[in-house]
């Protein structure tokens, strides 16, 4: 059975996030395999094709590092076999909320609110492209953005390939539950497994370590 994943970055990250909170004692896993990762989700399929979707993020108050996290990341991923990385963006605009504790004098508020833009389409748009082109018999979806249900649905029904998938936070949404062919919760020990060796080696035979920040790490080199 040939096997693509489809991997929604922002949703994986948030998750892996709430996962170190639920299961500490697995450490930070942020330094993750994708390939091997969707390949422990479904051992037996040939895996033809990861897709990772995500947004390059801006240094931000407090943080101004997060770009350059964000690049080796990438860097690493970019060694991966048959992987390949599609951007979104983040959007920046002001909206004017009401406040939680309003007062005699103020009611609103405006504030600024960042959005990204872009990775759910673009997952949608490779899952349904794919599909139409026969270049997988299984997709595997990792992410739980309700949104992706009808994509889902219409690889499943209407151009007949089983979709798995795989939510990273506590549960599956009812609407991507009813739209997959099978579902189920990222495990903390399954992303644990699927880590990338410390440090990777690239085409030219650079080392790319990581932050120091997602340690503590096992150096197998």
């Amino acid at each position: 059975m040939r096997a693509a994943a489809y991997i929604d970055g922002f949703n994986l990250y948030y998750g892996l996030r709430a996962l170190r909170e639920r299961a500490p004692q697995f450490g930070e896993n942020r330094w993750l395999d994708l390939r091997r990762l969707a390949q422990e989700l479904s051992p037996r399929a040939q895996l033809r094709q990861v897709r990772y979707f995500t947004a390059r993020v801006e240094a931000r108050d407090g943080d101004p590092g997060l770009p350059q996290r964000q690049d080796v990341y990438l860097r690493a991923l970019r060694t991966l076999p048959d992987l390949t990385i599609h951007f979104g963006a983040f959007l920046t605009h002001q909206v004017t909320l009401p406040l939680a504790e309003p007062s005699e004098s103020q009611r609103w508020a405006t504030v600024l609110r960042t959005e990204e833009k872009g990775s759910d389409v673009n997952l949608a748009t490779y899952l349904l492209l794919d599909a139409f082109f026969d270049r997988y018999d299984l997709a595997i979806v990792i992410s739980n953005d309700s949104d992706l249900a009808e994509p889902v649905r219409a690889v499943r029904d209407e151009l007949h390939r089983r979709v798995l998938v795989v939510s990273p936070q506590e549960r599956v949404t009812a609407r991507l539950r009813q739209a997959a062919s099978d579902s189920r919760i990222l495990r903390p020990g399954v992303a644990a497994r699927c880590q990338l060796p410390v440090p990777v080696i690239d085409a030219l035979g650079h080392s790319i370590h990581p932050p120091p920040a997602w340690g503590p790490f096992r150096n197998i080199s």
